[in-house]
């Protein structure tokens, strides 16, 4: 196993709250949050107990998919604020003992980045996934003069970057080697994005889909290293910054190199099941291909525990102490707690379980107080996926007070995001 620099000791005993900007304060009547409205609640997470925020994307995009279509990795959406903004934000963060991090969507950006606008007129750059033999399936037709067609990650807007193939093949030429040019001109790229944020006073990252990013990669091996190179980077250059994995499989991901991952309602041997046994109570975000189950923390009794105990005994087992792992209440892609059948006053016994477990708590913004799933919202920026695998659910605006708007907000309703 690769050595790496003990984590910071800070990580030991962290909270960890994550704030979808565009939902959580808006500090200007325009309907969005801000880095702004986001700051004047700080007092509100230093009460709660946070000692860590993780930030949703926030860089410059067209939002097709939230933000996590990126087309500036180097400054931030005008309408959360600016650069100075989430400076000033990081600042008081820190006066309160609260640490900063964003999200680093690593594997694709958007067909709006510079990158990929030259890329598309360019047929001997490599820094996206081309073929010039016509139109594979999953390709995309190129939008430039370039021929032929790219291959994007999961909306077509986003064009998988190239880190490089595994597995080669004499009859898809496309399938470069994690060596070649255009991988290592990401990677490099990957450094300049973090080294960038990380000496503004952030401290880390959550990186998005780690383990997508060289792709026909089986056991991961090739994606790992990637992240090896990085996390020595990262040792010697930020000794205090941490990252953390949207991969759910900790004894994969916390050997390459993350210091924390998370259990996810996707990935590793389970494909997720392990926390949706905990809490998906089939009353919020439900993807096709998942099996109906009755979850532990449901007023019913009639869920098991096993499937959730089994997975993590094999984890924490794995990770033996090397790294983290995290479990969340929710997130911008999964149902709330409060979904459903269950009430806020079945909660505490939930909160309880997450808080007293040895795990890296992350309570999604809103879960602390009850909010609820709310079904059968229309499409906000990609949020629907299919017909139950509905995510904008988990995406509306924090509820502060009493006053119109829930104190989100001083715009009419209607211009909410």
């Amino acid at each position: 196993m690769t050595s790496f620099r003990p984590a910071p000791t800070w990580l030991a005993d962290a909270v960890f709250y994550q704030i979808y900007p565009q939902s959580f304060a808006d500090s200007d009547g325009d309907g969005i949050g801000d880095f702004a409205g986001i700051t004047d609640h700080l007092d509100h997470l230093s009460w709660l107990g946070v000692d860590t925020v993780w930030l949703n994307p926030c860089f410059v995009s067209p939002f097709r998919d939230a933000g996590y279509d990126v087309a500036d990795y180097l400054n931030v959406a005008p309408r959360y604020g600016s650069n100075d903004d989430l400076a000033q934000l990081v600042d008081e963060a820190g006066r309160r003992g609260i640490r900063v991090l964003l999200d680093l969507v690593a594997g694709h950006t958007s067909i709006d980045h510079p990158w990929f606008r030259a890329s598309a007129n360019d047929p001997d750059d490599h820094r996206y996934i081309w073929t010039a033999q016509g139109r594979p399936e999953g390709f995309v037709a190129s939008p430039g003069t370039r021929p032929g067609a790219y291959l994007p990650n999961f909306f077509d807007s986003q064009p998988a970057l190239n880190f490089g193939y595994a597995r080669e093949n004499p009859a898809e030429p496309w399938r470069l080697p994690a060596d070649s040019d255009g991988p290592r001109a990401n990677r490099h790229a990957l450094r300049t994005i973090m080294d960038h944020w990380l000496s503004l006073g952030l401290s880390g990252f959550r990186v998005d889909m780690a383990a997508s990013l060289v792709k026909d990669d089986p056991d991961r091996a090739e994606t790992a290293r990637v992240w090896t190179e990085l996390r020595h980077w990262l040792d010697a250059a930020h000794p205090h910054a941490v990252l953390l994995a949207e991969w759910g499989e900790p004894e994969v991901s916390i050997p390459a190199g993350f210091h924390a991952d998370f259990f996810l309602h996707f990935g590793g041997p389970s494909d997720g099941l392990a926390l949706r046994s905990l809490w998906n109570n089939g009353g919020g975000t439900v993807h096709e291909n998942w099996d109906p189950l009755d979850c532990f923390f449901d007023a019913s009794g009639h869920g098991s525990p096993r499937p959730f105990a089994e997975a993590w005994h094999q984890a924490f087992t794995a990770v033996d102490g090397t790294g983290a792992i995290s479990l969340p209440t929710a997130n911008h892609d999964f149902s709330r707690l409060n979904c459903g059948p269950r009430t806020a006053d079945q909660l505490p016994a939930a909160f309880t379980f997450q808080l007293t477990w040895p795990t890296l708590p992350a309570i999604y913004y809103g879960d602390e107080i009850g909010m609820r799933y709310v079904p059968g919202l229309p499409d906000k920026e990609g949020s629907v996926l299919g017909p139950r695998y509905n995510r904008a659910g988990s995406r509306t605006p924090m509820q502060w007070d009493d006053t119109p708007n829930a104190g989100f907000s001083t715009a009419p309703a209607d211009r909410l995001y």
